[in-house]
């Protein structure tokens, strides 16, 4: 059985950050999701400056679902600055102490016993390996988290931490705007060191961009919305699906309709040569 749905659900734009869902909305909308085969839900604890989790963990009560029909994510490590704690500057912290009371809040704050994914938010200059490792075995052990991975790391950033530790999961961005991961090694290096990526932002700036770009790729996708009897933020998904690495898109739509649209693209198979023109309106160029 899989570790993670095909789709994720991204809580980011839930609370405060987003839509400002009350407990109830938010119950139904996890209800909505598990219906409709999404049960991984990412979080990071920076989320609505500290609250979203709070608001998700009242919601999860709230909506009964069993705690082992589900998966929670949650990230680590960023210390934001908001009205939540007197931090003076934004950094990283990724001292055993802090890695192990931000999973411990996390927990409090989400109501539930253990973490399915654990993952650094994002790479710190003073990382320390050992120090990572020894808070992760920790929280292993206890059982407060089941795995453990990265977001937004390189490959090399990922080998300091493996030397020392486990590394399941790398969440990064990657879509036919932004598919420098599929260029320069970061996906092969995940592939041959069998590391699950997790996509965030996976439809890129397509719908948020008028240019020459956002043109070209327009003109393909409506060829190929005729050809799959799909809807082009399907077709862009189905362009993430169709790499080996299988990778699972972390959607942040909360509209219902835009949920069912998302988990339909994971049954269309993109023909090599419609994913090859899809790069090309990307690029501007043919490839080398």
């Amino acid at each position: 059985m899989p570790k993670y749905s095909k789709t994720i659900a991204g809580c980011m734009s839930w609370g405060q950050w987003g839509k400002q869902f009350s407990t109830s909305q938010m119950s139904d909308l996890i209800h909505f999701c598990i219906e409709n085969t999404i049960t991984t839900f990412d979080h990071a604890d920076i989320y609505g400056d500290y609250t979203t989790e709070i608001e998700f963990g009242k919601a999860l009560k709230e909506s009964n679902v069993a705690r082992e029909s589900i998966q929670l994510i949650s990230k680590c490590g960023i210390q934001y600055i908001g009205k939540s704690r007197s931090n003076r500057v934004k950094h990283y912290n990724y001292s055993k102490e802090y890695i192990v009371w931000s999973v411990e809040e996390s927990l409090k704050n989400l109501q539930t016993d253990y973490l399915d994914l654990l993952l650094l938010h994002r790479p710190s200059p003073l990382m320390n390996p050992n120090e990572i490792s020894e808070a992760v075995q920790q929280l292993k052990q206890e059982g407060k988290i089941k795995d453990f991975g990265l977001s937004n790391f390189t490959p090399q950033q990922t080998e300091l931490i493996k030397s020392c530790e486990e590394v399941s999961v790398n969440q990064i961005e990657v879509s036919l705007t932004q598919f420098s991961a599929l260029l320069d090694d970061s996906l092969h290096y995940m592939q041959l060191n069998k590391i699950q990526p997790m996509i965030w932002s996976p439809l890129g700036k397509y719908f948020k961009e008028d240019n020459e770009r956002s043109h070209q790729i327009k003109a393909e996708l409506q060829n190929l919305c005729k050809k799959y009897q799909a809807t082009e933020s399907q077709l862009l998904l189905a362009w993430l699906y169709k790499h080996p690495t299988n990778m699972i898109p972390v959607i942040g739509t909360t509209n219902k309709e835009r949920i069912i649209e998302s988990v339909k693209a994971q049954s269309i198979t993109l023909e090599l040569e419609d994913w090859f023109a899809l790069l090309v309106a990307s690029q501007g160029h043919k490839v080398p």
